[in-house]
């Protein structure tokens, strides 16, 4: 991926962060990227297009985060120092912009492929996890696992709670007590 390109869907992401999805006008990506409007036309021929790269280079991102975290996790402890250094450490804007694509994708058909496969990449990161910690049939737990870290970052984002430390206490909690009874 060229720079150019990259700095384009950085900025995406980042007015997505600040002002919802509504804040990303050609004129405001390119501003931001650093680039002409023209460029971002020929790199983006349609907002469409412009949501799904920047969803999709999110959902890499998080993926290879999660990946690691997953590889690294063969018991509860690590598990939960590492979703909480994950919550404590994350980005406002970011996170924000997670959830405004997301919303954006149940409106828009065309990006509904691209939300699917943010939740295939953190379902095999869940998946991993539940394994590593000795959890039988991690399956029918894995919906529940996503929807703590996302409810609990949503709830996070409504309630004004800053990122910081013991940020992610409450989520590491949750996760204990879905996997001590799951195992």
């Amino acid at each position: 991926m060229s720079d150019a390109r990259a700095r384009m869907l950085d900025a995406t992401l980042e007015l997505i962060g600040e002002q919802g999805v509504g804040g990303v006008t050609n004129r405001a990506v390119a501003a931001r990227a650093g680039v002409s409007p023209g460029s971002l036309s020929y790199h983006f021929p349609s907002q469409t297009e412009l949501l799904r790269e920047a969803l999709m280079r999110f959902v890499s991102g998080e993926a290879e985060r999660l990946e690691a975290l997953a590889d690294g996790s063969a018991e509860l402890d690590p598990l939960a120092a590492a979703v909480q250094e994950i919550v404590e450490g994350a980005d406002r804007r970011a996170v924000l912009a997670q959830m405004e694509l997301y919303l954006q994708a149940g409106r828009d058909p065309e990006l509904q492929a691209v939300a699917a496969r943010a939740f295939a990449a953190y379902d095999g990161a869940a998946r991993r996890m539940l394994e590593a910690l000795g959890v039988a049939d991690p399956e029918p737990l894995v919906p529940a696992l996503i929807a703590l870290v996302d409810g609990y970052e949503l709830r996070r984002l409504v309630s004004g709670a800053d990122a910081g430390p013991g940020a992610g206490r409450a989520l590491v909690e949750g996760l204990a007590a879905l996997v001590r009874a799951a195992a």
